[in-house]
């Protein structure tokens, strides 16, 4: 059930990197990010509920290997978190296309949310939305060239997302090895997390955001923003394996770093 929580706010993570396509393609960026907050809304929801139930797990931990039981636990979580990144990275193509139209749909209802829930849910709009579910293909990534990704970008992406993704699981690992002061590193994710959200929005946002707002005025290529939009999705799954390797390390660090608080 931790895992499927947190499948679901990393795919919905993930996907907020094509929510500037579909804004860009029917050139309503702000409704489109206006109608993905609803969406952000679940994944804070999903938030929520999980980290409780993750936190259970340390205390419901055997007395005997507890260490080793523990990280086991929390490894699947990390891979849950690749899972639902690579799940965000599938529905690409499909997401795009069904929220470009719900945009429309949502300019249309004056931004009426329960309109346009209440006419996305009708049988026919249903239908409508089934014909546009597809896999994405090769011909998708066609003009988009790995030469072009931004490295300095996609690095630090990737280091910001291992971050992110071991924050909270790390510091309850933290807890475990220093039990003296688990309580100051247990609250010490919610520092981890929140310095990595803030990176995220100095280094990323903006640099996606300029893009496009070029293509909506006309002074860059749709081509331009779907690349920076894949290259990030894929920068972000390989930060989630990269959080692998962090997990223990990232856990020491914090229960020596507990020791000057």
């Amino acid at each position: 059930m931790i895992a499927l929580f947190i499948l679901i706010i990393h795919s919905i993570e993930t996907l907020a990197y094509a929510v500037r396509l579909s804004g860009a393609r029917v050139k309503l960026l702000a409704s489109a990010l206006s109608l993905f907050n609803v969406m952000v809304m679940f994944s804070r929801l999903a938030n929520m509920m999980q980290q409780p139930f993750t936190g259970s797990l340390t205390d419901t931990a055997p007395k005997e290997n507890t260490l080793a039981f523990v990280e086991q636990q929390f490894r699947i979580l990390i891979g849950a978190a690749s899972v639902g990144t690579l799940v965000g990275i599938l529905l690409l193509p499909t997401f795009v296309a069904i929220f470009s139209r719900a945009i429309i749909h949502l300019s249309e209802e004056r931004g009426s949310i329960p309109a346009l829930f209440k006419k996305s849910f009708s049988i026919d709009y249903v239908k409508r939305a089934i014909k546009h579910i597809h896999m994405p293909s090769f011909s998708y990534l066609k003009g988009i060239s790995w030469r072009d990704i931004p490295l300095k970008l996609f690095i630090i992406n990737v280091v910001i997302t291992a971050i992110y993704t071991i924050g909270v699981l790390s510091a309850l690992y933290a807890a475990l090895l220093v039990p003296e002061r688990s309580n100051t590193a247990v609250m010490s994710s919610g520092l981890i997390n929140g310095v990595a959200t803030m990176l995220l929005i100095i280094f990323i946002d903006p640099k996606i955001s300029i893009l496009a707002d070029d293509v909506i005025n006309q002074r860059g290529s749709y081509l331009s923003l779907k690349r920076a939009s894949v290259m990030m999705m894929g920068s972000r799954l390989l930060g989630t394996f990269l959080a692998q390797l962090l997990f223990i390390p990232g856990a020491k660090y914090i229960a020596w770093f507990t020791q000057f608080m």
